[in-house]
């Protein structure tokens, strides 16, 4: 059973007339056996609008929770106003990385974004309900998931991206809680090679995806973006790559973002003729 609330806190609204609505949602996850927060920013033409939306799924890091974007870049309502598409903020628990850990059952996030959310989302709003009207990327540990989600399922994303990603994970073993996810490296190194980006890209034969990547170059993930973009080079995968001075923060994020819905927006104009 799958249930909607609609938050009443600060952040959120659900009667807008001016502007994108932001609602928290309750979903079920049959494969987590748990309720899991998330928000849905709709523009301001929802209700009334005939079309359908396409639906970019914004994914938070690590240690941060579903109204991390609303709360911190209240700007990216006016941005699903402007490009005319849902943005949607799941929780990601404070480390799931997005994985369907292998490790620890409780732990599916993997399941929940890609299938679980999915399936909710296109079955209680208007939306265009194929991979050409979904995008997923994410910031730090959701950049991780956004490339992650977007590679391991092509059928149901047609574009995916990454801010400040932690995309090689073997050099971070003991940080950021990843070995509580998928075992230390001693007896589970192979989880840490099979579930790591710049290792699943090798795989990546499809080239139907459209991708962004983006990362400052102060940043503690910076030379991991470097190489996985200069990876995807040698392998021919075709993609979109951003370097440009910033560190770890919200003031790169919130300006990555811009960069990423527009990206997203071409990418569903050119799909859908919208």
């Amino acid at each position: 059973m799958v249930k909607i609330i609609f938050s009443i806190g600060l952040y959120f609204s659900v009667l807008c007339v001016n502007g994108a609505t932001a609602d928290t949602i309750n979903v079920y996850s049959t494969a987590m056996h748990k309720e899991v927060k998330a928000v849905v920013i709709s523009p301001a033409n929802y209700a009334v609008a005939e079309q359908r939306f396409p639906v970019v799924y914004l994914l938070h890091g690590f240690s941060g929770k579903y109204s991390d974007w609303i709360k911190l870049v209240p700007q990216i309502k006016q941005m699903a106003d402007d490009y005319q598409l849902l943005i949607v903020c799941p929780d990601g628990s404070y480390g799931s990385w997005y994985f369907d850990s292998p490790v620890d059952s409780s732990f599916r996030y993997e399941t929940f974004v890609s299938t679980e959310l999915t399936i909710y989302i296109d079955s209680h709003f208007k939306t265009i309900s194929n991979r050409n009207g979904r995008a997923i990327t994410g910031l730090s540990m959701g950049g991780h998931g956004g490339l992650f989600l977007g590679f391991r399922h092509q059928d149901i994303f047609g574009a995916c991206g990454s801010m400040s990603g932690g995309v090689d994970l073997l050099p971070f073993a003991g940080k950021f809680e990843i070995d509580k996810r998928i075992g230390d490296t001693v007896h589970h190194l192979q989880n840490w090679k099979d579930l790591s980006v710049i290792n699943l890209i090798e795989h990546y034969s499809d080239d139907s995806l459209s991708i962004i990547i983006d990362c400052g170059t102060e940043d503690f993930f910076y030379k991991y973006n470097k190489n996985l973009h200069q990876k995807m080079l040698r392998l021919g995968i075709k993609h979109d790559y951003i370097e440009r001075p910033g560190i770890h923060n919200w003031d790169y994020w919130s300006n990555a973002v811009i960069y990423q819905l527009a990206f997203f927006k071409q990418y569903f104009k050119k799909q859908n003729h919208i």
